[in-house]
């Protein structure tokens, strides 16, 4: 199914927390907190451009969040509507994400995810992100991983 990832715009807001919170819902009990990305501004997000969206002609899909920092940039949230898993639109999120760390001169991708979310850690690893550390940050134990470009 064709899809464009573009930047969000205010309009795109309820969408996005929508799809955050649908995402990362079943999570909650398993992790027995809530999930930071679930708890984040994203009205801010989008006013500071640190927001993509995935569209279809059925919407919005999925969301990322890109956060520049001195020596790479941070994925800090990939989430893909629950109805539209499996149809590889996080791998193209992911592809984007990587593409445009190149385009700002990146050599390197970080991202961490909750100790708890296997699933996201495996399909990172598939994705040529390799493990650097595990730290307890507010409380919540995370996996830190990155990529060479």
């Amino acid at each position: 199914m064709p899809f464009d990832i573009r930047p969000a715009d205010i309009s795109d807001i309820t969408a996005i927390e929508q799809i955050v919170a649908s995402a990362y819902a079943p999570y909650v009990a398993r992790i027995g907190a809530t999930p930071g990305p679930m708890l984040d501004d994203y009205p801010a997000r989008v006013a500071r451009n640190m927001v993509h969206v995935l569209e279809t002609q059925e919407g919005i899909q999925g969301i990322l969040v890109l956060i520049p920092e001195e020596d790479c940039l941070l994925l800090d949230n990939i989430a893909v509507s629950p109805g539209a898993q499996g149809k590889g639109y996080g791998r193209q999120l992911l592809r984007f994400a990587e593409s445009e760390a190149r385009r700002l001169g990146y050599a390197h991708i970080r991202l961490y995810t909750q100790e708890k979310m296997t699933e996201n850690i495996g399909i990172y690893t598939r994705h040529g992100y390799v493990e650097t550390h595990r730290a307890e940050e507010i409380g919540l134990k995370r996996v830190f991983m990155k990529k060479a470009l």
